[in-house]
C-alpha cells in the first residue's frame, strides 16, 4: 500500500464500534509509559481540563499492548527517508486517551491484541511483537483489507481491530504537529490581497472604481480602517 495516498482519506474516518464487554484495568506497572503531565490545556475551560488530567491519571493499556501497538502503529505508518513513523507522534499515547475517553473502543482494542498475539503463536511460536517483519505483514495481510459492502457488524472481529487501529494511527498522527507539517498544512494566515482577477472582473462585466481601487487594493494602506459618511460614501 502507498501510506500516503492510500491513508490520508482516512484520516477523519469512522471507526469500528466496540464490543458490549469492557476489558479489566491492568495494574499501574505501565504508568511510566504513556502517562502525560498534568497541564493547562490553551482553549479549554476549567471543567474540560479536569476532565482530561483525570483522563491522564487513569491507565488503560499495559505494556505488552504498548509495545504490540507501538509495532503496529509503525507498520501502519512506517518510517522513511521522506516521512516519520507513527510513534514519532506517540500515536499510541492518543490511542491510550481515546480508550479512556470512549470506553467501546476497549474491547476491541485489547480483545485484538490478545488475537494477534495468539495468531501470531499459533503460525510462527511467537508473540506478535518479536515476530519477524515479514511474519508480522503476513497475519496483518489477512485482516487489512474489508468488502465495504459488508456491514461493520457482520465483519470478522479481527478487520474491525485493524479498521478501528488504522483510523486511530492516522487520526493521531495527522492532528500532532509532525503530521500536520507533512500534509502542508497552513491553517488561518495573512496574506496580501490584490483584488479580483482582472480576468474575473471582466467576466461578469465589472471594474474597480479608481477610488475605491486606491483605498481598498492599495497595501500601502492595508493597516487603514475604512470609514464611511452617513450617506454611505467611502471617506477613508
Amino acid at each position: 500500500m502507498d501510506r500516503r495516498k492510500s491513508l490520508k482519506s482516512i484520516v477523519l474516518g469512522s471507526v469500528a464500534g466496540g464490543l458490549a464487554i469492557h476489558g479489566c484495568k491492568p495494574s499501574t506497572e505501565a504508568k511510566e509509559l504513556v502517562e502525560a503531565p498534568k497541564i493547562t490545556y490553551p482553549g479549554r475551560v476549567p471543567l474540560e481540563t479536569e476532565l482530561i488530567n483525570e483522563l491522564q491519571d487513569e491507565q488503560f493499556l499495559n505494556p505488552n499492548e504498548v509495545e504490540t501497538l507501538t509495532i503496529l502503529c509503525d507498520l501502519i505508518l512506517p518510517p522513511s527517508e521522506a516521512f516519520k513513523a507513527a510513534s514519532d507522534a506517540d500515536v499510541v499515547s492518543f490511542i491510550e486517551f481515546m480508550c479512556k475517553d470512549n470506553e467501546a473502543f476497549q474491547p476491541d482494542i485489547r480483545g485484538g491484541i490478545m488475537w494477534l498475539d495468539h495468531k501470531c503463536n499459533t503460525e510462527y511460536g511467537v508473540e506478535f511483537k518479536t515476530a519477524t517483519v515479514a511474519q508480522q505483514k503476513a497475519i496483518l495481510d489477512e485482516i487489512a483489507y474489508y468488502d465495504p459492502e459488508v456491514p461493520g457488524n457482520e465483519r470478522p472481529f479481527e478487520v474491525n481491530f485493524f479498521s478501528l487501529v488504522r483510523n486511530l494511527t492516522m487520526t493521531g498522527f495527522y492532528t500532532t504537529k509532525i503530521g500536520i507539517e507533512e500534509i502542508g498544512y497552513k491553517g488561518n494566515m495573512p496574506n496580501v490581497w490584490d483584488g479580483v482577477p482582472d480576468d474575473v472582473l471582466e467576466q461578469h462585466g465589472v471594474s474597480y472604481e479608481e477610488e475605491w481601487l486606491a483605498k481598498c487594493v492599495d497595501q500601502s494602506k492595508r493597516g487603514i480602517i475604512a470609514e464611511w459618511d452617513e450617506d454611505g460614501n467611502l471617506l477613508t
